[in-house]
């Protein structure tokens, strides 16, 4: 039994993304949790250790964190394409990608979310290092690893399309926003995100 633990417009929000993506079945548990504005509480019946999201369980085991748990359901879902096989040199590359979004990427648009990159010329470098390296992938494209849509795209591209603003301005990540955004799984997973007004009221 797969249940992920999701709070509307969250970073979970990508794993229901995800979710229909690989077609998986999975129970979707919507809860409250605390908010970068001080909204919200955190709710007794999330087990993730610290009340964020997202988190999943499968027959008894906890997954938490964006990344592990979508190389997670991949490897579960092996016939949705999502993924590559334990050894081959396509799934290296596909956790490059991965582990590089949460230890490279993600730090770089925080700096440019907070003013730093304007401060700091290390913190500029490292935001034009991470932009650069983008728009050389998708300027092959379509995709993260070329003619193949991953696991990567979803974790990537979710990011991509919440932080827009604060990247450069390029037709390269106009497009494929574009094309992210135009496919059926994440059409499904707008509509099924939920509401957080009915989320803490229920």
């Amino acid at each position: 039994m797969l249940t992920l633990f999701h709070a509307p417009w969250s970073r979970s929000s990508r794993l229901v993304w995800l979710v229909e993506e690989l077609g998986a079945d999975c129970d979707i548990r919507y809860c409250d949790i605390v908010r970068g504005d001080g909204t919200g509480a955190r709710d007794p019946g999330n087990p993730h250790p610290d009340g964020k999201v997202p988190a999943l369980t499968h027959d008894g085991a906890l997954i938490t964190e964006s990344g592990a748990i979508a190389v997670y359901l991949s490897g579960l879902y092996p016939q949705a394409g999502l993924g590559f096989p334990v050894g081959s040199t396509e799934r290296g590359r596909l956790l490059t990608w991965m582990f590089w979004a949460s230890g490279e990427m993600e730090p770089a648009f925080w700096s440019a979310i907070s003013g730093e990159i304007d401060a700091d010329p290390l913190a500029r470098r490292r935001y034009d290092q991470v932009c650069d390296r983008l728009i050389e992938a998708l300027w092959e494209g379509p995709w993260l690893m070329g003619d193949r849509f991953t696991v990567a795209d979803v974790i990537i591209g979710s990011a991509l399309m919440w932080g827009r603003r604060h990247l450069p301005d390029s037709p390269v990540f106009d497009r494929y926003i574009a094309r992210l955004n135009q496919r059926p799984a994440k059409i499904r997973a707008d509509a099924r995100d939920g509401d957080v007004a009915l989320t803490r009221a229920a």
